[in-house]
């Protein structure tokens, strides 16, 4: 009976209830379980092993290009980042609010890190996150253009509750490629949230953007009420290569 049960769990696709059911019986652990510690142990096990599974999934559909984590965020002193600002954001209530966080600062300081550790956070909390590198983001949606696959892949960031914008303003931005950011910017404005990274200030990026009228819709949409960090301090990359060297010398 035992055995002919386990394959009715199995067949309905419950495996979190068929792993923790077949264990328990190898162990012998059933047996002093009362009916309703039993199927609450069950009913447990099959829930923990969605949400886990749902989250994998999450993180797969991000497409990060990084593996990081809130709890390996450096907070030096010289970097000008307050852990409790950072701390906040990981409830992820901007992104019930629907508010941008930007990220600025010189190469190698961590911004991606940062970006990347909030995005992994929202995935666990049930949001739905998508990373990109803006040049290769601007790269696809021009094939798309030829391909006819522009619609599907704006329609697919349109849905993220959190849209990860990587290395902003890296290039000058052409006119193909401002229609299509004005066009993502639109259609997340006061409807869901954005993390921009980026080397260059934010009092630059109208420059980068070009066409001033574009431009100033675009940036009235990203940055009025933005939370903003601004990190200093040299690149956590070139440091780190400098510690392993010393610690090779010594």
């Amino acid at each position: 009976m035992t055995q002919e049960t386990l394959e009715k769990i199995r067949k309905l696709h419950l495996w979190g209830m068929a792993r923790t059911y077949e264990t328990n019986l190898e162990n012998d652990k059933m047996s002093g379980l009362s009916g309703d510690e039993l199927v609450s142990m069950l009913i447990e096990a099959e829930w923990d092993d969605r949400q886990n599974r749902n989250i994998e999934r999450r993180m797969r559909n991000a497409r990060f290009r990084y593996q990081s984590s809130m709890e390996s965020i450096d907070y030096q002193a010289e970097r000008n980042l307050d852990r409790g600002q950072i701390l906040r954001f990981a409830e992820c209530n901007f992104i019930r609010k629907h508010e941008n966080i930007i990220i600025t600062g010189s190469t190698g300081i961590g911004k991606s890190y940062i970006a990347t550790a909030l995005g992994h956070q929202a995935c666990t909390l049930g949001f739905k996150v998508y990373y990109a590198n803006l040049g290769k983001l601007f790269t696809r949606l021009k094939m798309g253009k030829a391909d006819g696959s522009y619609l599907k892949e704006i329609s697919k960031i349109e849905r993220q509750d959190l849209l990860i914008l990587d290395d902003f303003g890296l290039l000058p931005i052409d006119t193909q490629n401002r229609s299509a950011l004005m066009e993502i910017v639109e259609d997340r404005h006061k409807r869901s949230s954005m993390i921009i990274t980026s080397q260059l200030p934010v009092n630059c990026w109208h420059e980068v953007i070009g066409e001033k009228t574009v431009a100033d819709a675009i940036l009235d949409r990203i940055v009025h009420d933005a939370h903003r960090i601004e990190l200093r301090g040299e690149s956590l990359r070139k440091t780190r290569d400098t510690q392993k060297k010393m610690e090779i010398l010594n």
